[in-house]
């Protein structure tokens, strides 16, 4: 098999090991009702199942992001698609609660390893170029699970009409096929090592490193940070159970309003992920993605437009960030500490994940927010629209930073040598 046909095969056995995870984050949403209503769980409580999956990552993404450094992504990857595996099979079993918040927890844990050890994974293998592109169509690939979940109230009706169990089953089985994938990817990693870059191994983690990331690594982390703290607790966790009591539609149609943006990101972030290997312009990029959020939100507070405008606002948000922010951060990191840079951010992403879904459920709990008081998510949606405007800064403040670098930093469409092609910038 050629080179080039390899590491395509990589890109799409990490894909398809994401994509069922991707599938079971999102399957609360479509059951957030039927748990309310079948179980009695308030919005606390299906703020908490958001809110566990990323709390293990609080202390222990860092150390996941050294281990990947240490031992290896694609094997790492083997473990924590195993490790989700399990959390999405206890959180299936669901009751007691807290046998399902346990479930949520196992699997966050996981996810977020794995996700970062995919992540670096391509870093590795498209050390050469067409970084952007890659990660693109990954997230492309991976998001046919997201909209998976949210259509699921239509393809898998007869599920759900069974009860708020048997959709959870489904996620589960789905999970359990990233096992199989990240396996295959594993051996293929341990056959061809010397068609991917590597850092140099066994290096000790030295705590006071982190500091040592530069001004513009720090921009582009928050952005990260908050842009994750607002999509993924809205559009994850509480927006079909929004559409369903402010817009007055069923279950099956607030799905699939849910699945529009999911949809749109599938065929638009690998058009970004082009631009940005081609043309450069990351930080120009990350801006407008930025400034699309906070919009959305307003949109959605205070406007009657239909739901097309917020997921078209959000569609492009969402297509854009993904597919330029991780490209442009391991520019900005030394080869040999992706995996740790990688770890930083998704350790103070699972903090503001986790917040923010303690927070949005706390608020629409104290607001009586429902169907009878569609009002009462107003602060939920002033919230997640003030942290928006927060990444939005983030964002102008690292494109004002790129363009007064040497050659234009991470704004130009080559800025990395071939002899060291994923060595930082100062």
């Amino acid at each position: 098999m050629a080179e080039t046909q390899v590491r395509w095969v990589v890109l799409l056995l990490a894909a398809l090991t994401i994509m069922g995870s991707y599938y079971t984050y999102d399957s609360i949403a479509p059951i957030a009702d039927l748990l309310r209503d079948q179980r009695g769980f308030s919005q606390s409580q299906i703020g908490t199942l958001g809110a566990v999956f990323s709390l293990p990552n609080i202390p222990l993404a860092i150390i996941g992001g050294v281990l990947i450094d240490r031992i290896g992504a694609a094997r790492a990857a083997l473990g924590a698609a195993i490790l989700c595996t399990l959390g999405a099979v206890l959180t299936a079993i669901g009751e007691p609660y807290m046998v399902m918040i346990v479930g949520r927890l196992l699997f966050g844990l996981g996810n977020e390893t794995l996700y970062i050890a995919l992540l670096v994974v391509l870093a590795q293998w498209f050390h050469g170029g067409g970084g952007a592109l890659a990660v693109a169509l990954f997230f492309s690939l991976a998001r046919v699970g997201s909209y998976a979940a949210d259509t699921s109230t239509s393809w898998a009706a007869p599920l759900y009409a069974i009860g708020w169990q048997p959709p959870l089953w489904l996620a589960a089985g789905l999970t359990a096929i990233g096992v199989i994938t990240s396996l295959a990817l594993y051996l293929l990693d341990r056959r061809l090592p010397h068609l991917r870059v590597v850092g140099t191994p066994g290096e000790r983690f030295v705590f006071s490193d982190l500091f040592t990331f530069s001004r513009s690594f720090w921009y582009i982390l928050w952005l990260n940070v908050l842009f994750a703290s607002v999509f993924f607790p809205f559009r994850s966790t509480f927006s079909i159970q929004f559409f369903q009591d402010v817009k007055g539609i069923t279950l099956a149609e607030a799905g699939i309003a849910n699945s529009w943006v999911f949809a749109a990101a599938i065929f638009a972030t690998p058009v970004f992920g082009l631009i940005a290997d081609k043309v450069g312009l990351r930080a120009s990029l990350l801006t407008i993605g930025a400034a699309l959020m906070p919009l959305t939100f307003m949109v959605l507070a205070l406007t009657d437009w239909g739901l097309w405008v917020s997921t078209v606002l959000m569609g492009i948000s969402f297509s854009v960030i993904p597919a330029v922010i991780w490209p442009a951060t391991a520019m900005l990191a030394e080869k040999s500490r992706i995996g740790t840079a990688y770890g930083l951010i998704n350790m103070l992403q699972s903090l503001g994940l986790a917040a923010a879904n303690f927070a949005a459920g706390g608020l629409n709990d104290a607001f009586a927010a429902g169907p009878q008081n569609p009002q009462g998510y107003d602060a939920m949606l002033v919230m997640f629209a003030s942290m928006s405007a927060v990444a939005f800064a983030a964002t102008l403040a690292l494109r004002v930073r790129e363009r007064r670098q040497p050659g234009g930093g991470i704004e130009a469409r080559v800025i990395l040598s071939a002899a060291d092609p994923m060595q930082a910038r100062a």
